[in-house]
């Protein structure tokens, strides 16, 4: 089967999303990162749109993709300009992209009551449009906006349109759900339409690319649908990012294509990958990356019923789609009030705990998580502690010190931010320690005068670990 060709616009249109940001130095990392994970165009930014982005492709000048074609975003040219005038497009040439995405409109409502201009008027903009980029030797790739919506209401115009790109000379041309209304079995049947069009009335083959957004969650799901009925380029960013519900997931459809429907994507080392670009692309966007996010969240191919742990250690297969591996990720096995002795003995296996054969001492760490998951505790988050209780549990606890006692206080003046102050004291093998620090709040205060003090006696260990998160009930 023909391979699938990846476009990724987590860097125009992943940063249309609230709370998604990113600056010029960000974005190329972002893309030496995309090119290394297989990704086959890259869509930059819009030059001229704002200066972030027109940094962008200068800082771009002197980069070479390993396999990536890089790809300036814009328009057609605006009612009333010659392409070769309009300053949209002479910003895309000047970018230094080797290609171009362009879109134009093919709902008529937005020709006729947004832009206000005759239904002719924009046929001849979309494919001058197109005609003038390649004429300066872009590759261009053509974003048919709404075309969903507009082949609903006007089918003969949103045809049109398409044919329109074909004589400028485009060399894709991009079916987009703008609105992310669409359903699966509507693009089934009008990605279908419009390459029978334009098979039988384009004077040369183009083909097909798909767009959608996740308004009614069925962007990777159409996604799929407009692959099987013939589109061979994806448009998508990475985690879904983007404007109001966001755009079709990268790291869902790729796998979904290449391990469920053996359409070739990435090769399997770049497959085998995906986990870390959607780890790296939340830390550069200053996202919290979500755990039940399929494929690579930290909770895909996580087990905490007994009897689900108790089916994947004979058979993975039984409660897992695919190999967690394939994607680079893992399987988890968790451990709460759910949990039976399987769940405790593969999990004490993980943390290098031998239990007796019989099955007594999991049985007996079971009962005690139960009982104190009633008490409040939540051991499924909390591996450390768990690891703490597992050893208590069995008398194999042997603490590294002492906590004597702990004061904390918070203080706030007037202009200034709250701030809050610890003490702590704490013996290790008969010798005390007291220690004091400041922090930007009762648990950043307690852990630098915590790992001060730990620090006289552990300096190593202390150094080594970092308080990343924490939640208060």
């Amino acid at each position: 089967m023909e391979p699938v060709v990846l476009y990724d616009t987590t860097l125009r249109d992943g940063t249309q999303g609230e709370d998604i940001n990113f600056t010029s130095e960000e974005k190329l990392r972002v893309a030496r990162r995309l090119d290394d994970a297989g990704i086959h165009y890259i869509e930059g930014g819009w030059p001229g749109s704002n200066p972030r982005d027109e940094e962008f492709f200068r800082l771009a000048r002197g980069w070479k993709p390993k396999q990536a074609v890089l790809v300036a975003f814009g328009s057609t040219r605006r009612h009333g300009i010659a392409a070769h005038n309009d300053p949209n497009l002479q910003a895309i040439v000047a970018s230094g992209a080797p290609a171009a995405c362009i879109f134009g409109k093919t709902w008529d409502l937005h020709v006729t009551d947004v832009l206000e201009i005759p239904l002719a008027d924009h046929l001849a903009m979309i494919e001058e449009s197109v005609a003038f980029l390649k004429s300066q030797g872009l590759l261009v790739i053509y974003d048919a906006e709404h075309y969903f919506d507009g082949a609903k209401a006007n089918p003969e115009y949103a045809l049109d349109t398409l044919l329109a790109a074909a004589g400028g000379g485009a060399d894709w041309i991009t079916l987009c759900d703008t609105n992310g209304g669409s359903l699966p079995h509507e693009v089934e049947e009008l990605v279908g339409t419009a390459l029978s069009h334009l098979r039988e009335h384009a004077d040369r083959k183009v083909p097909l690319g798909i767009h959608t957004h996740n308004d009614c969650g069925l962007a990777v799901a159409n996604t799929v649908t407009a692959v099987r009925a013939g589109a061979t380029m994806v448009h998508g960013t990475v985690n879904g990012y983007g404007e109001r519900c966001g755009n079709a997931d990268l790291t869902s459809v790729i796998p979904v294509l290449q391990v469920k429907m053996g359409r070739s994507c990435v090769s399997p080392e770049k497959l085998a990958g995906l986990r870390r670009l959607s780890r790296y692309v939340s830390e550069a966007a200053n996202m919290i990356p979500r755990k039940d996010r399929p494929f690579v969240g930290e909770n895909a191919f996580a087990h905490k019923g007994g009897i689900h742990v108790s089916a994947v250690r004979k058979v993975s297969a039984s409660y897992e789609h695919i190999d967690p591996e394939l994607v680079g990720n893992r399987r988890r096995t968790l451990v709460s009030d759910l949990a039976g002795k399987s769940n405790i003995e593969v999990k004490a296996r993980e943390l290098g705990v031998d239990l007796n054969d019989d099955g007594e001492d999991s049985r007996k760490v079971a009962r005690e998580v139960k009982r104190l998951e009633h008490e409040g505790y939540q051991y499924d988050v909390a591996e450390g502690s768990f690891d703490l209780m597992l050893r208590r549990t069995l008398g194999r606890f042997k603490p590294h010190f002492d906590l004597k006692s702990f004061l904390v206080t918070i203080r706030k003046e007037k202009d200034r931010k709250c701030n809050a102050e610890a003490t702590v004291k704490i013996s290790v093998n008969g010798r005390d320690c007291f220690m004091g620090a400041e922090g930007n709040g009762p648990v950043s205060a307690l852990d630098n005068a915590l790992r001060r003090a730990l620090g006289q006696f552990y300096p190593e260990e202390c150094a080594s670990m970092r308080l990343v998160d924490f939640k208060v009930r």
